[in-house]
């Protein structure tokens, strides 16, 4: 990784942390956050993966508009960052603890890697 892109990096993990511990003051099962991208695609290729804790957490979430707004704390953190996303909604996806631990069992990593095709 480049000087460059390890800044860049950095900006987006600074973002992504002030969006992650905004978020968990909400209280609605949200749990953590991670990102990947391919910087040499970027910003096209950030995807930003939000945890909670149950797939009935996601789903009230997204029910109760938890989710636009999460994306839009997100969106508006990376934009501070100088990190402009033309739509929030292609780089944002929601999942669950409950989720990964049935159906990769507990590897976060594997997950990420089959889901998002990395």
């Amino acid at each position: 990784m480049n000087k460059t892109i390890k800044k860049l990096d950095n900006n987006v993990i600074k973002a992504l942390t002030v969006a992650c511990e905004t978020a968990k003051t909400w209280n609605i099962g949200f749990e953590w956050l991670t990102h990947t991208a391919k910087y040499n695609h970027f910003p096209g290729s950030l995807m930003v993966t939000c945890v909670f804790n149950t797939d009935e957490e996601v789903a009230s979430a997204q029910q109760n508009g938890h989710d636009t707004r999460l994306r839009q704390l997100i969106q508006q953190q990376l934009l501070k960052a100088g990190i402009k996303l033309k739509d929030s909604r292609h780089h944002v996806r929601y999942d669950s603890e409950e989720r990964c631990a049935q159906e990769d069992a507990g590897h976060w990593q594997n997950r990420l890697q089959r889901i998002l095709g990395k």
